[in-house]
């Protein structure tokens, strides 16, 4: 795949995996809490987890560092 098109795929991906994240966030604050709070920290723990993850997706393949 074209270097070009590698990355825009990884960023999309990205962008894509963080907004589900404040997706999950806000949803899980502003509207679940209010039916079931042991749901809404599941959703916040499932959003915490999320940006590492996407880090890692987002930097695969990519050249950089030693070696």
């Amino acid at each position: 795949m074209a270097p070009d098109r590698d990355l825009s795929r990884r960023r999309r991906t990205y962008v894509w995996m963080m907004g589900t994240c404040l997706v999950l966030i806000v949803l899980a604050w502003n509207v679940v809490r209010l039916f079931s709070v042991p749901l809404a920290v599941g959703m916040s723990a499932v959003a915490a987890v999320i940006p590492p993850v996407a880090v890692v997706l987002a930097n695969r393949g990519s050249r950089g560092g030693d070696g």
